[in-house]
């Protein structure tokens, strides 16, 4: 297997009749194409695509919710050696304009779903568009007899041909075109078959298909070991849980709010029924109990997510350590990874060894080395091609021996795991010389029940904790008082966690309900910083007497080495 078409081929040839893609509809409907199907209708997008008059190598635009066509069209786009450029349909108007001119592609597929996205209210009313639906359709007058004849003679791509061209989220500047080649995404599937054992997956699958993570492990990792793949358009919670229900789940790729997400869902429930104390109360003896145990003391929970939901694979964002054990408890095993597009496969935890707080090792065929800095480095196949047109960036991303900058700063664990430090740009240096790294401190008051924050410092010294309002059922949401009681308590917890170099010293409320993001969720850091350096921001509300460390780290006092505890 050096190709994804190679990939499809044999999943084929193994898996044939097998359910491989479905959709979930709002009424509870459902459709779904076999192994077979899939193949047949990834030849018709093919011979349509170059019946459009694309050529190998030119780009087409994908812009579209999860649906079985959009993955269609991703094998007949490899099929017919013409580049992919997905659309995230929560991306700004300005970047996908950009992306549009960056990228040179010709042709816009788009689905026509009633939640799909309109090319016309970013500009590209008259751009040449296809609909998806009519590119994986069954044959019509316009597809001669012997198309599938005439298609088997075409050339089949190369394992160095790059087939998919994602831009990142362009938090500080333009996207850049993160080159991917058959090659690469191949040496992930492999590291993936080292992490998880033979399984037989059900899936359903909730994050976009424009992001390698899903793409790579929820599409065709998923595909090659022969898994039921279900989409969900909806957005309604109970669609969803139906949806997890009756698909009879055994395995979910999520970022770490979808898991939030669950987990709330789960306990008010419990709180609905009156049984909090007892279910504390169990939790607290499963996690000293056989995973098959706790499964039977929560059969009652098993049984709303259809039974069978045994592995929840994270990334994409900091996974608190008590949302990873809530769900342990349960009989679930979380395991996270790290990397980026441009790594592939970076580090993931195991079945066998998926501790908290951590995103575990490099996995066989990667390489990872912490630089002096502690900035996190990767060597292997997995690696990108380089940025599309942009011989500067590629080069300013590699070190002179092959390794690729990651930006992230991590060290590791007494096991060698690797725990992640947030981003070197981000750091904080005091003016005694100590190093601060704001993603600890977020994800300690994470951790004390604030589910985001962004810290920085608001002058030479001074950490402050720029934090959102708490959730609906943690603090009357509409009670100032109450909320501010909340945020204080959970500043408390945080800094007696910290060490005395960094102890947050004062916090602001962010205005909004939710910090600005890209269309990947990651926070616009640079505007809360804009907004935080205003003079007309609210007032800093000074912590109470757990916040004095914290002072006197702004004026360079504490033990040496507490900055990176």
């Amino acid at each position: 297997m050096e190709t994804l078409l190679d990939l499809l081929d044999e999943a084929v040839a193994r898996y044939l009749d097998r359910p491989a893609l479905g959709l979930r509809r709002d009424d509870g409907t459902t459709m779904a194409w076999s192994y077979r199907e899939l193949d047949r209708r990834s030849r018709l997008a093919a011979w349509r695509l170059r019946a459009a008059g694309l050529e190998p190598g030119d780009r087409v635009l994908t812009w579209s919710g999860s649906t079985p066509e959009l993955p269609a069209a991703y094998f007949g786009a490899i099929r017919a050696r013409v580049i992919l450029v997905p659309l995230d349909v929560r991306m700004s108007p300005a970047a996908i304009r950009a992306i549009v001119e960056r990228s040179g592609a010709t042709r816009l597929l788009i689905g026509t779903g009633r939640d799909d996205p309109d090319p016309g209210d970013v500009g590209l009313a008259q751009f040449p568009t296809i609909p998806l639906e009519a590119l994986c359709a069954e044959p019509d007058a316009a597809v001669p007899p012997d198309w599938e004849a005439k298609l088997a003679t075409w050339p089949r791509p190369a394992p160095d041909d790059v087939f998919d061209l994602i831009f990142t989220s362009g938090t500080t500047g333009l996207p850049k075109g993160v080159m991917l080649a058959h090659d690469n995404v191949i040496a992930t599937i492999r590291t993936f078959d080292a992490i998880l054992p033979p399984l037989e997956h059900r899936i359903v699958s909730l994050l976009p298909l424009s992001h390698l993570l899903e793409q790579g492990v929820g599409l065709f990792y998923a595909l090659s070991v022969g898994s039921d793949i279900l989409y969900v358009r909806s957005r309604n919670p109970r669609v969803v849980f139906d949806a997890i229900r009756d698909h009879r789940v055994t395995s979910m790729i999520v970022v770490p709010q979808v898991l939030d997400l669950f987990w709330s869902a789960i306990e008010r429930e419990v709180d609905k029924a009156g049984l909090r104390a007892m279910f504390d109360r169990l939790r607290w003896i499963a996690r000293r109990l056989p995973v098959a145990v706790r499964r039977l003391l929560f059969r009652s929970i098993h049984v709303r997510f259809g039974g069978g939901l045994r592995l929840m694979v994270s990334s994409g964002a900091y996974l608190p350590p008590t949302l990873q054990q809530a769900w342990e408890d349960l009989g679930v095993t979380v395991i996270q990874g790290y990397g980026s597009t441009e790594t592939g496969s970076g580090t993931c935890t195991t079945l066998t060894d998926h501790g908290l707080g951590t995103v575990g090792r490099a996995p066989a065929g990667v390489e990872m080395r912490l630089a002096a800095d502690g900035e996190v480095l990767f060597r292997g196949p997995t690696l990108f091609k380089g940025y599309w047109q942009d011989p500067e960036a590629t080069a300013a991303a590699f070190d002179a021996e092959g390794w690729y900058r990651t930006g992230d700063l991590g060290r590791l664990d007494g096991a060698g795991r690797l725990i992640l430090m947030g981003r070197n740009k981000d750091m904080i240096v005091l003016p005694n010389g100590f190093n601060v790294y704001p993603a600890d401190i977020e994800n300690a008051l994470r951790d004390a029940g604030l589910r985001e924050s962004v810290v920085l410092e608001s002058k030479p010294g001074r950490i402050e904790a720029i934090v959102l309002a708490p959730p609906a059922g943690q603090a009357a949401a509409t009670d100032a008082e109450a909320n501010q009681a909340f945020i204080e308590a959970a500043v408390k917890t945080a800094n007696a966690r910290l060490g005395p170099q960094q102890r947050i010293a004062g916090w602001r409320l962010w205005p909004s309900e939710d910090f600005p993001r890209t269309h990947t969720l990651k926070i616009k850091r640079n505007e809360v910083r804009a907004w935080a350096s205003d003079g007309t921001t609210l007032q800093v509300r000074e912590t109470d007497e757990a916040g004095e460390p914290g002072a006197a780290a702004a004026e360079g006092h504490g033990e040496p080495g507490a900055a990176t505890s």
